[in-house]
């Protein structure tokens, strides 16, 4: 069965309270990374009609701080799949009261899909559609090429 990128995409929304932040009123990183993992794992179980785990994330850089009372909008797609891993971008931006977005993080995830007794098994394929979903799938096999050979290389 193959699926399209835009059958599982994810929209998050938060506003960001006292509880969220660091005495210097910004994000905490570990919220923020929380978020982000709910993302991909909506994401990853809409793609795969599955319980999903997380098993990498790549590349989470903070780009831009977040703020006390900020609106943070999490968007998450599929961007690669294998056998049985898939590859979740999640995207996040800051939402003025004016709507305009400023985007302030981008990281990847890769998740299995589990079955009743918390194995891995195969997951539908992703056809790209568009040049950007292409352009995505073709770097998100060359990521996970990386992945695999720094896993053998005990990283």
């Amino acid at each position: 069965m193959k699926k399209y990128v835009s059958d599982s995409r994810a929209e998050h929304v938060e506003i960001v309270f006292q509880q969220h932040v660091t005495s210097q009123r910004r994000l905490f990183g570990g919220v923020l990374m929380s978020w982000i993992d709910v993302v991909a794992a909506v994401v990853a179980r809409r793609h795969s009609h599955r319980e999903v785990t997380t098993v990498a994330v790549d590349n989470l850089q903070f780009r831009k701080p977040i703020y006390l009372s900020d609106t943070v909008v999490l968007v998450g797609q599929i961007t690669w799949t294998g056998t049985k891993a898939m590859e979740v971008r999640v995207d996040t931006f800051t939402e003025k009261l004016n709507g305009e977005r400023i985007h302030v993080n981008r990281a990847y995830l890769v998740l299995l899909a589990l079955d009743q007794i918390n194995q891995p098994v195969p997951i539908p394929q992703i056809v790209p559609v568009t040049d950007e979903e292409k352009l995505e799938f073709e770097d998100g096999q060359r990521r996970q090429k990386i992945r695999l050979e720094r896993r053998e290389a005990g990283y």
